[in-house]
């Protein structure tokens, strides 16, 4: 095999995992009411264990005290009786198809926030407050400690009782554990505080109840920073100390090491690695605690590919490999490797899509897999139409007509793919150009091949109009036209007279960088950072301006601080809170008029170019071309459509000039990149 380390089994305990492959603990805002695990909680992890993963930790920061809020990543409630059966459900998914099944579990401490469920007030070592979550807490009192240490025995307990086959207690994160073992959070002054050997005693406390409750059989991990990059905080040779602690304790059976602490906006963004830091940026923190620990050791950080876990495992970096991210975009991943199918795998970006909605407290999903965490309505394995097959013109070649053209090719259909441009892609190809989001170009990749690999009748290059689609006598056509930059929202900005120009025109190459360069940024995603980071890493000096709160405000909790690293490192001057009004000519140089969307009073700017980012008006001329000639007149049944269910106009008898008609993506009205995919998907798995 080319990764004999990779799929060599390994025991914990008494549980043989069949190969080093981890989907670890994260949260995945899927629990239902009440923090209960559902069937779409269940079928997300079988899909991973369908696809060949040794071992799943599911349930991240699953709460097992009532103080601890589950907040808004709806985590997995330990605290009640409840929820051993459904996880019991869980577990015999998994067993079912080879995989082991842990959970996390943890108190939070004052890394959450207190106006929400319960409206608790939180407990810290100090009482210190989290400036991430704007966790405000109190000092907790020795009576609470010894209730906290009994609730992680009583969730560890209804954990062994619902069969799964391990827990990890969380110290990682600078959940309350680790608040204990960082002086920067922990003041104290009793037999909880100073020497690092009382800091520790409350890990040691919950790890003794959670082994006693247990008993020596059951698997138990710990979690845990390798550094938290303070000053005043645990720092590596600290936690080597700590991990070599616990690990010689008997009380816990491997260690789950990742890299930075994450209670502040900065180091937030180091522990899901987003594509503009290296991969497995962290792997040296766990190496050093590999090579003290008594137990195994695992690491999860921006690990996406069989190669990079391979030699990570068989240099004896670690024993185990987290491959959480890159099972989120394709969790058949493990399969594909193991059958020599690599080229097919739909391999993780480091976009941080799912992370981002986590932090904005929305269901984690992938940018570029729209079934996964929607395995009961969503297929991740396209079946063969039972019903005719049909002759499909598809119109675009973005993520949109991408997917369209390769899930309709998979049902069987014979597929014609028209694309202007003589590369697939799309906006993506735009993404792509801004620095450190390079890897953007990666979901383009994977399109291209399958839909080679599929056999669609790629025709690029041909800018496609009504006689050329109603040429190829289609049975349906699915128009994926995209859209282009709507800079002509506002006249006053002067596009036609050439005194601004778009951000397309800059990334494209079709206007050069000015030397002093305002950006103005109508919507605040990643597109307006993205040409501002263009244009400075070119030598421009930029101004970028925006509507909003903020820079970047629409971007995630991981995504917008690497942002702001480079717009500082830059000297890009971020000015929120403006419009931009008009932009006119004074000799050489233009002048942009801004508005305060508070004072309403105006500024002005005067720079020798103005680069305006105002996402997306829709390319629809093609669809109100065919629309009359349509079977059913372009319509989209959205109940069918939202229900998952087959549109109903597929049962009408088509063909000698009988089609339908449907839209996908922007052309329909401005979205983002998952949700092309997933407009295609829901409609065309059905054709």
């Amino acid at each position: 095999m080319r990764y004999p380390t990779l799929f060599s089994p390994l025991t914990l305990n008494q549980v043989t995992l069949r190969n080093r492959v981890v989907s670890t603990a994260h949260a995945e805002v899927y629990a239902e009411a009440g923090g209960l695990p559902g069937e779409r909680y269940i079928r997300y992890y079988e899909e991973k264990a369908k696809g060949g993963l040794g071992l799943a930790i599911c349930g991240g920061s699953s709460t097992v005290s009532i103080d601890s809020p589950q907040g808004w990543w709806k985590s997995v409630n330990l605290t009640t009786d409840k929820v051993i059966e459904p996880l019991s459900r869980l577990a015999e998914a998994m067993h079912r198809h080879g995989a082991k099944i842990m959970i996390q579990a943890t108190h939070m401490g004052r890394r959450t926030a207190w106006h929400g469920e319960n409206w608790p007030h939180l407990v810290s070592p100090s009482g210190i407050r989290e400036p991430v979550h704007r966790g405000n807490a109190k000092i907790i009192e020795i009576e609470e400690i010894r209730r906290i240490v009994a609730d992680f025995a009583a969730a560890a307990k209804r954990v062994k009782q619902a069969g799964m086959d391990g827990i990890e207690i969380s110290a990682a994160h600078q959940q309350l554990i680790d608040q204990f073992w960082s002086p920067r959070v922990n003041q104290r002054t009793d037999e909880y505080g100073g020497s690092l050997e009382n800091r520790m005693r409350f890990g040691i406390e919950v790890l003794t109840a959670v082994r006693e409750a247990v008993g020596s059989d059951f698997c138990v991990g710990l979690r845990m920073c390798g550094d938290e990059f303070h000053e005043d905080g645990v720092d590596h040779e600290t936690a080597k100390e700590i991990a070599q602690a616990m690990s010689s304790s008997g009380l816990i059976d491997f260690l789950s090491v990742v890299g930075s602490g994450a209670d502040t906006h900065n180091t937030l963004a180091n522990c899901m690695p987003p594509m503009a830091l290296p991969p497995e940026p962290f792997v040296h923190l766990a190496a050093g605690i590999k090579a003290v620990s008594k137990v195994p050791v695992m690491h999860a950080q921006s690990i996406r590919d069989a190669g990079q876990a391979e030699r990570i495992l068989s240099s004896g970096m670690v024993d185990l490999v987290g491959m959480t991210r890159a099972q989120i975009a394709d969790p058949h991943m493990v399969i594909k490797i193991r059958d020599g199918r690599e080229d097919e795998i739909k391999q993780c970006v480091g976009a941080n899509y799912c992370i981002d909605r986590q932090y904005n407290g929305l269901d984690v999903l992938c940018v570029q897999n729209a079934a996964t965490s929607r395995e009961q309505s969503m297929p991740h394995q396209i079946a063969r139409s039972r019903g005719p097959k049909r002759k499909v013109v598809v119109v675009g070649a973005g993520p949109a007509g991408l997917e369209a053209a390769r899930v309709t090719r998979e049902r069987g259909h014979e597929v014609v793919l028209f694309e202007r441009s003589d590369v697939v892609g799309g906006q993506i190809n735009l993404a792509a150009k801004a620095p450190q989001r390079e890897q953007m170009a990666g979901i383009v990749r994977w399109f291209d091949m399958e839909t080679k690999r599929l056999g669609v009748d790629r025709r690029l290059g041909v800018n496609a109009d009504e006689a050329m689609i109603m040429a190829e006598q289609p049975d349906i056509v699915v128009l994926a036209t995209g859209g282009s930059n709507y800079t002509s929202q506002v006249a006053a900005w002067g596009i036609a007279e050439g005194l601004s120009v778009s951000s397309w025109d800059i990334l494209q190459g079709r206007t050069a960088p000015g030397k002093n360069v305002l950006v103005y940024d109508g919507i605040s995603t990643h597109a307006g950072f993205g040409v501002a980071d263009f244009l400075a890493s070119r030598g421009s000096l930029v101004e970028i301006v925006t509507p909003d709160v903020k820079i970047a405000d629409d971007t995630g909790g991981t995504t917008f601080p690497i942002f702001y690293r480079r717009l500082y490192a830059q000297g890009v001057i971020p000015t929120p809170n403006y419009w931009l009004d008009r932009v006119y000519a004074e000799g050489d140089k233009k002048v942009a008029v801004l508005r305060n969307e508070y004072t309403e009073v105006q500024e002005e700017r005067v720079v020798d170019q103005v680069v305006i980012e105002n996402g997306i008006l829709p390319n629809d001329h093609l669809y109100w071309s065919l629309k009359p000639q349509s079977l059913n007149r372009g319509q989209i049944d959205v109940n069918k459509l939202f229900a998952a269910e087959p549109q109903p106009a597929l049962a009408e008898s088509l063909g000698d000039g009988r089609f339908l008609l449907f839209r996908v993506g922007d052309c329909i009205s401005m979205h983002n990149i998952h949700a092309a995919i997933y407009d295609s998907l829901r409609l065309c798995k059905d054709f």
